[in-house]
């Protein structure tokens, strides 16, 4: 139990953003996913998601780890028209229509409260995708649900302390999100092989050497200076421990990186790449696409639409 507790104290929390809809056109996304941890509560209607495409029930939430794709049928007769997450993106006016808790009590129609936030570890390691493991529902937990809805209605307030509230309730929120993993026994292997990080001192020096130096020389020379073992051992070194080697998370870094760039300043596409280690701007396009399933330039629209919906 201790060890758990230190994963949670260890877990950096941040609300992104939350919003509740009417699905206006029933849909399906072919390839759905996030650079950061998407919630989704079906309020009424029909989600189904994966390859099996299995359902969600009312009242249950979906839970898709920052960077997992996965299939989505957003309500009934959705097979019938099936787009990519790019797709569905540029056109999402068209199948999700923005609407208040109050509208949803009434709503006759599928709606929907989804909700997006952020969780690292040491404020470095994004920890649910970390994990590896899949999109899963959370069944039979009306408290994560009624997080959820005071996450999305404090959002929508203007009230002083706002920011601090909906802090405290997403920080909540992943606490109950790993409490019920835990009760349940869920991914029981994944948490016990992909979490060791926390065991390893050495390893926290390589994570927040690369957050610092996220534009410079990350090779396997470096890092193995930097965790003070063989450059010839710290591939497997550092596989051994996360599950992954280290330029694959390298790589996901970086781009992480690139997204908070592009939300956050005017900067070119150009100029983020080298900021984030890519000499090659067209290799950073094309590594972006293949990452996020959209490009540098499209994804900087959508969170500006965001931010100003927001």
């Amino acid at each position: 139990m201790e060890y758990y507790n230190k994963v949670i104290e260890s877990i950096g929390v941040r609300f992104l953003k939350g919003n509740n809809y009417k699905i206006e056109r029933p849909v399906t996304v072919t390839d759905f996913t996030d650079t950061e941890n998407t919630i989704i509560l079906l309020h009424q209607g029909s989600l189904r998601y994966d390859e099996e495409q299995e359902a969600v029930n009312e009242g249950e939430i979906l839970f898709i780890p920052a960077g997992r794709s996965t299939k989505i049928s957003f309500g009934t007769m959705a097979k019938k028209n099936e787009i990519t997450y790019e797709s569905f993106n540029d056109n999402k006016k068209k199948y999700l229509q923005t609407i208040s808790f109050k509208e949803i009590k009434s709503a006759e129609e599928d709606c929907i409260t989804t909700l997006t936030f952020e969780a690292k570890v040491f404020d470095v390691v994004n920890f649910f995708h970390s994990l590896g493991i899949p999109p899963f529902v959370v069944r039979f937990n009306d408290k994560v649900a009624s997080i959820i809805e005071d996450i999305v209605k404090e959002s929508e307030q203007v009230t002083p302390g706002k920011e601090r509230v909906i802090k405290l309730h997403t920080e909540l929120l992943v606490v109950e999100i790993v409490r019920h993993i835990l009760k349940n026994r869920l991914f029981v292997e994944e948490l016990s092989t992909n979490s060791t990080y926390f065991k390893d001192p050495r390893l926290i020096d390589m994570f927040n050497y690369i957050k610092k130096n996220i534009g410079g020389d990350l090779s396997n020379k470096v890092l193995a200076k930097v965790a003070n073992v063989s450059e010839d051992y710290v591939g497997q070194y550092f596989k051994m421990l996360t599950g992954i080697n280290p330029q694959d998370y390298i790589e996901y870094q970086r781009m992480e990186a690139a997204v908070e760039l592009l939300r956050t300043t005017k900067k070119s596409i150009r100029d983020i790449g080298k900021d984030v280690g890519y000499k090659d701007t067209a290799y950073f396009c094309r590594r972006f696409k293949m990452m996020y399933g959209l490009p540098a330039g499209k994804m900087r629209r959508r969170e500006s639409l965001i931010n100003v919906q927001g």
